[in-house]
């Protein structure tokens, strides 16, 4: 034994002559600072745990790369805790925060891009769809049958609700198996589009309540074709580091297209042919519109095929399962209370307005609909201020302080406050006092809660089915929003108790939201 050998340095290998030995990863192992570039050296660095960082475990039962990779970018934002995947788990995903779900890189142009598409996109619908739901189709029933109004706006709103259930999931399913040189979404937002146009422009020459109830019908059917495709490609394409601000720019086209429908809406109420036809416009061209403001969607032919049965189209109807779904329950749960105590004054603004605040007026038919349709258009320029303030502020600080949950459960809340000002003030002051208040909470809500909802998927992969089953709680929300209203109106004859209750099951939503766990 040599000196080394005794001293207990590295062995060196006898030399044989006319031989030389090179000892794997040690003799031929390169120089990193010349073989790496910079870039390389960068992501190398991503990967370094801190050590004045504050480490926490990752869900045990997060078993999907995507949305381990979610949670992860979820902690770094801000502040010194970073979340480590479970050194148990197969998955240690280390996916660049910017890098979409479906392997694009995308460029801060195309983000933009995106989330123009997507806020113009939902200033439209939002637009149309308050303008008919709120308004225009309400004050249709009321003419053609004014003894029916409440409990038939419920029966269209809950029928319409069943079908937007159904066709949420299976157009959602239907775009994740497509495959096409478009991509698989592109096809489906722009044809639903059009053919939701088609119905809303058959409701200028409804004369009677199953002919409306059938447009309707067809309405929600096309709309979701369009709609649950859309929702998906922001978990496709939109990368972690700015789904926050993306839904915060989706929630401020969200509550400004809502707030402007009821302005358009009281500004068209007696002249409803014109507005829909107009409608019928704005959702024929939307689709089309969008699709070419966003950057093309990437052919996906070479993306592995799951056959289109019918064993593969009723799996789209089972929800995630298992240990680790229940985040998924609690979103699902909380949006669908939250929506619905919405749906029960929105949805019944126009009623709430001539019935309830003008209640004692003395105003015949046409002075009740002059006088709801200013108080509405004051109401909606209050709350379109009020929302995309919210909605404009809230995102970016929402990444900020890496929060999704609190910021959501707190919305939830101040829509509450806001929902007690008519109930006080039996006024239009209440009902101002309600838009600036509650559009402020709403606008919060919508700017936060599409990225808590992306957080918690767990299968991007699947994320068309996934969304739409969270997105059923649009639905869903309405036929429960629409039979608490109608409900409590059978009951007292008024809307004054619509109010409390409605504060309540926004309240459970607030409580469900904070049952999250994993998600600050």
């Amino acid at each position: 034994m040599n000196d080394e050998q005794r001293d207990g340095g590295e062995q060196t290998p006898p030399q044989i002559p006319g031989r030389h030995f090179v000892r794997p990863g040690i003799d031929d192992r390169p120089d990193y600072d010349k073989v790496l570039s910079e870039s390389d050296k960068a992501a190398v660095a991503r990967l370094a745990v801190p050590k004045d960082t504050e480490a926490i475990v990752a869900d045990p039962y997060v078993t999907d790369a995507g949305a381990q990779s979610a949670k992860i970018a979820e902690s770094m934002i801000g502040g010194n805790r970073i979340e480590l995947p479970d050194p148990d788990s197969a998955f240690l995903d280390m996916r660049d925060p910017m890098v979409a779900a479906n392997g694009e890189r995308v460029s801060i142009r195309d983000v933009v891009r995106l989330g123009a598409g997507f806020t113009f996109s939902l200033i439209i619908t939002g637009i149309v769809w308050t303008a008919l739901s709120s308004i225009l189709v309400p004050q249709l029933v009321d003419q053609i049958a004014p003894d029916q109004r409440a409990s038939f706006i419920g029966l269209i709103n809950a029928v319409g609700s069943v079908i937007a259930l159904v066709a949420n999931i299976v157009f959602g399913t239907f775009s994740d198996l497509t495959r096409s040189r478009f991509g698989k979404r592109t096809l489906w937002i722009a044809s639903g589009g059009v053919l939701c146009g088609l119905c809303v422009f058959g409701l200028t020459a409804a004369d009677s309540l199953p002919m409306i109830l059938l447009l309707w019908c067809g309405i929600q059917l096309f709309y979701n074709w369009m709609n649950a495709p859309f929702v998906a490609t922001m978990a496709d394409r939109v990368p972690d580091k700015f789904r926050g601000t993306v839904s915060s720019f989706m929630g401020g086209g969200g509550v400004l297209g809502q707030t402007a429908g009821a302005l358009v809406g009281s500004m068209l109420i007696n002249d409803i042919p014109l507005g829909f036809s107009l409608g019928a416009l704005g959702f024929g061209l939307v689709g089309i519109i969008v699709v070419g403001i966003w950057p093309r969607e990437a052919s996906n032919l070479d993306e592995q095929r799951v056959p289109l049965n019918l064993r593969n189209v009723l799996r789209a109807f089972v929800p995630p399962h298992g240990k680790g779904s229940g985040n998924f329950y609690y979103a699902l749960l909380g949006r669908m209370m939250m929506v619905a105590g919405y749906q029960m004054i929105t949805g019944y603004q126009l009623y709430i307005v001539k019935y309830y605040v003008f209640s004692d007026s003395g105003l015949d038919a046409a002075g009740l609909s002059e006088a709801a349709a200013g108080v509405i258009a004051v109401m909606s320029v209050i709350t379109m201020i009020a929302s995309l303030l919210a909605a404009l502020v809230s995102g970016p600080i929402s990444d900020r302080l890496a929060m999704r949950k609190i910021p959501v459960a707190l919305a939830s809340c101040l829509f509450a406050v806001g929902a007690a000002m008519p109930w006080i003030l039996h006024s239009p002051m209440g009902m101002y006092l309600f838009a600036a208040i509650a559009g402020f909470g709403y606008g919060t809500y919508n700017a936060i809660d599409q990225a808590l909802n992306v957080s918690i998927l767990p299968n991007p992969k699947e994320a068309g089915k996934d969304l739409g089953v969270l997105n059923m709680a649009n639905t869903l929300s309405s036929v429960i929003g629409s039979a608490l209203t109608s409900t409590v109106v059978a009951l007292t004859d008024n809307y004054q108790l619509v109010f409390p209750v409605c504060i309540v099951v926004v309240l459970v939503a607030a409580a469900l939201i904070m049952r999250i766990r994993g998600v600050r």
